[in-house]
């Protein structure tokens, strides 16, 4: 039998559990974790689970039927359910975010399961990850110093984890490609869902060496708050570089979510006269990020 069997009673239970309620969901989260996903998803379709977890989850809403729907439209790009049960679950993400939870981070439940488009062994490949990101509306020089860092992480055999996005994120994946090393895309929606549209082909790219990977089941679109909950994920790696980051931007976020979970956390200095550095020089001037310059002073940190 495959390890990833869309009929085993746990897989159909966690897809039906990421349908019950939007991510992270940490009272959701708790309660699998006393009751086990197969227990727990039959008490919440049977109506007989704590009221106050019935008024903030989906589940008279969500039925068995909709784990077929999912499974079928995750073959259909060759993707898989990959859960905390299997050998490749990224134990050592889960485990940074279960304890963020436990100090208090109400932003930081582990996923109930996940969704992965792409060959490479999740669980192995995050091992030895660094995140890059930053401003979707980068400059010219923030997307040569990403993609710089993309080819050396990359030809280091570290794996690379971004966002896909406009600007540093998709330069960052496509220099990590260029030197064939492994990277992975998070997405703030379905495995099965091209966003950006115009990086259809980079996510394609990324699927057929390395990974793309999402909480969210297929088809559901992106929206704003799906991106802030996916940045909790790319703050699991090993260490986080923001390379250009506005004052106001989701990388700065990524960033104090990788400190909250006390990861190393670097940033690329630019131009004073750039608007899109300054994220990165608040981040320096309190703390929360060390200057890097290369992907040799990253390597030295992890």
């Amino acid at each position: 039998m495959s390890p990833y069997a869309t009929d085993d009673p746990v897989r159909r239970a966690r897809a039906y559990l990421l349908r019950v309620a939007e991510p992270p969901a940490p009272t959701l989260v708790a309660f699998v974790e006393v009751h086990g996903p197969v227990e727990a998803a039959e008490l919440l379709r049977s109506g007989e689970a704590p009221t106050s977890l019935l008024d903030a989850t989906f589940a008279q809403g969500a039925t068995a039927e909709l784990a077929d729907s999912d499974f079928a439209a995750a073959a259909a790009v060759d993707a898989r359910l990959v859960i905390p049960e299997d050998n490749e679950w990224p134990a050592a993400m889960a485990l940074s975010l279960h304890s963020g939870g436990a100090l208090g981070l109400d932003w930081a439940a582990a996923p109930v399961a996940l969704w992965v488009r792409g060959p490479v062994d999740i669980g192995v490949a995050l091992q030895r990850a660094v995140s890059v990101t930053g401003a979707r509306a980068a400059t010219g020089y923030g997307e040569h110093v990403a993609g710089e860092f993309g080819f050396d992480l990359g030809t280091a055999g570290v794996t690379v984890v971004s966002g896909a996005s406009y600007g540093v994120d998709g330069a960052v994946h496509r220099g990590a490609l260029n030197a064939e090393g492994p990277t992975i895309a998070v997405l703030p929606c379905g495995v099965d869902v091209r966003y950006p549209a115009a990086h259809s082909l980079l996510l394609d790219r990324i699927a057929s060496t390395g990974a793309v990977v999402s909480e969210y089941p297929p088809g559901t679109p992106p929206a704003k708050h799906r991106c802030a909950v996916r940045n909790r994920l790319l703050a699991t790696s090993a260490a986080t570089v923001i390379v250009e980051a506005g004052i106001r931007s989701g990388a700065r976020n990524v960033a104090r979510s990788a400190k909250a979970l006390g990861k190393t956390v670097l940033a690329v200095p630019g131009p004073i006269t750039s608007a899109m550095s300054k994220g990165c020089h608040d981040l320096l001037r309190d703390g929360t990020a060390t200057v890097v310059d290369s992907a040799a002073q990253v390597l030295s940190r992890l």
